[in-house]
């Protein structure tokens, strides 16, 4: 009993210590923030600028959330098929899925965004042209769709690899058990290894999003009305870049410590699961 009760108050002295020592640490950002604050200052930097435009740069964080949200969906479903791809004995989906990886990984995504958004119209109206007006329809996309498309297919092949090293972290002990019980390779892979799998590449995908989040400033160069894109729209006017595009930063930053406080949690049910 005593001994318990040593390790509980042991346990709350190491919480007390850890929330001062983040108390300083908070404390030492607050201070490099204000100091940062007085230095812009010296240059003519108008806060109240900021803060009476701030709503017309917020505005556009609901496109910002939905462009990386589904575009993460469609990734992650991609990763997924081109892991599987990359494991499989078959040199055509290996073909497939190596080309894949390799080509969105290999150009920029700046690249992509062009080529999706300007480059495939000319496809469809050749085959408008050619009598096929349906068929040229699947090729002309609209910004958001095109943006979409492009940040999914670039991340997925990123994403591509982790779910790869994901799957085959799992061991082959496991695999074989499962079909000594009979089991096939698919429900094996449904029911015992992606599971496992998923809460190995849980933080490298939580890092591709966070990353996600802030390449869809990208899609503003084909005039979605995202953050950044009203940001440069209302800096061009009165010509406060710093201010408008501080706002804009800021805004990211929040969505990047929104997300990694949302990766912790998740994380540590994950290890309060393994300790039951």
């Amino acid at each position: 009993m005593q001994s318990k009760q040593s390790g509980m108050q042991f346990a709350a002295a190491k919480r007390r210590l850890e929330w001062l020592h983040d108390l300083r640490v908070g404390g030492v950002w607050i201070a490099l923030g204000i100091l940062l604050l007085i230095i812009l200052l010296q240059f003519r930097f108008d806060p109240v600028y900021i803060w009476d435009n701030k709503w017309f740069v917020i505005a556009g964080l609901a496109t910002t959330i939905y462009v990386s949200f589904l575009s993460i969906a469609i990734a992650t479903l991609l990763a997924f098929a081109g892991a599987l791809g990359r494991l499989s004995n078959s040199a055509i989906w290996q073909g497939i899925s190596g080309f894949y990886v390799s080509l969105f990984r290999g150009t920029p995504l700046l690249i992509q965004i062009y080529i999706i958004y300007l480059g495939l119209p000319q496809i469809g109206q050749t085959l408008r042209e050619a009598g096929y007006p349906t068929l040229a329809g699947w090729f002309i996309l609209s910004a958001t769709v095109s943006g979409i498309l492009a940040l999914a297919l670039n991340y997925g092949a990123y994403m591509t690899e982790i779910f790869r090293a994901g799957i085959q972290a799992v061991g082959q002990g496991q695999w074989q058990a499962a079909a000594a019980l009979g089991m096939t390779r698919w429900q094996t892979l449904r029911m015992i290894v992606l599971p496992q799998a998923l809460r190995t590449v849980f933080p490298a995908v939580v890092n591709q999003f966070i990353s996600m989040q802030k390449d869809s400033s990208l899609v503003s160069v084909m005039g979605i009305w995202e953050i950044t894109f009203r940001a440069n729209r209302f800096a061009r006017k009165d010509s406060k870049y710093m201010e408008m595009f501080l706002l804009a930063a800021a805004i990211y930053w929040v969505l990047t410590v929104i997300s990694e406080w949302g990766q912790r949690r998740v994380e540590a049910g994950f290890a309060e699961a393994d300790r039951r």
